[in-house]
């Protein structure tokens, strides 16, 4: 990675008006100031407003609870070697309940020991899906007993959504907030 982000943070006097209306409206529906990827995605107005409906669903409202929901969104991180989604999202999954020995394991790009039925189903499909491009059959079949249709396409939708963030994130280069460290490269 370059030492320097390809896409700095615009300032909001520079903003045009439909970056202005797109930053309006993501700091009213999503409560908080636009920052990170959102920041980024501003470039492209429509784009972050679209996606703010996608990522409000997914985040807080989607048929996994909170815990799985930051379990898969790690995964993703790690596959993507995303620093700054991982140096958001680590904190609420520990906070949700996901273990530390989990959390390590999956920075260092091992698959965790000691993970709920739940968690390793979702690590195996998350896996499959965004490494081999395809989920096989048996892994479906254990996700959708765990949580059915509605499931299958709520975690496909947080894979897709989290790639997106981190893809872009990883495409302008984004620097990682002060004080993040920095994930283990891989081989």
């Amino acid at each position: 990675m370059s030492t320097k982000p390809r896409m700095g943070e615009l300032a909001v006097a520079d903003y045009t008006p439909a970056q202005k209306e797109a930053a309006d409206f993501f700091e009213q529906t999503r409560g908080v100031k636009l920052a990170g990827p959102f920041d980024i995605l501003l470039r492209s107005p429509e784009v972050l407003k679209r996606a703010q409906y996608l990522g409000a669903f997914l985040r807080y409202d989607c048929s996994l609870s909170g815990a799985l929901s930051e379990f898969a969104i790690l995964v993703v991180a790690r596959i993507w070697s995303n620093d700054y989604e991982w140096f958001i999202h680590m904190p609420i999954a520990k906070k949700q309940g996901v273990s530390e020995t989990i959390i390590v394991a999956i920075r260092h790009g091992r698959r965790p020991e000691g993970m709920s039925e739940e968690q390793a189903a979702i690590y195996d499909f998350s896996s499959e899906l965004m490494v081999k491009r395809r989920v096989t059959n048996e892994t479906y079949a254990r996700v959708h007993k765990l949580f059915g249709d509605k499931g299958i396409i709520d975690l496909s939708a947080l894979n897709g959504y989290y790639s997106l963030l981190a893809m872009t994130m990883n495409a302008v280069e984004m620097a990682c907030p002060e004080g993040a460290e920095e994930l283990p490269k891989l081989d």
